[in-house]
């Protein structure tokens, strides 16, 4: 049968060497930093365009026609130039 004080002593030391190993590797690897990925990136023009171009992909899947693609087509041109720019400007 096990004691409460040593199942205690049994989780202190758990802990003890819990916090040696995050300590040790926090030392030897640093901390990961994130990253901001795509800082071009524009809240409200970029989730337009995003939305614009779903939408049309949608309408194209459910109704494949000719006009259709070429709505598809000229929306995720007008985004594409859209994000170039944005990227060029930064």
């Amino acid at each position: 049968m096990v004691n409460v004080s040593d199942g205690e002593d049994i989780n202190r030391a758990r802990e003890n060497i819990k916090g040696n190993i995050k300590t040790s590797a926090k030392d030897s690897l640093g901390l990961h930093e994130l990253k901001h990925h795509k800082p071009w990136f524009d809240e409200f023009l970029g989730f337009f365009f995003l939305d614009q171009r779903k939408q049309a992909k949608m309408q194209w899947v459910q109704y494949p026609s000719h006009s259709n693609v070429n709505n598809l087509n000229s929306v995720r041109l007008e985004a594409s130039r859209h994000f170039r720019t944005k990227r060029r400007n930064i």
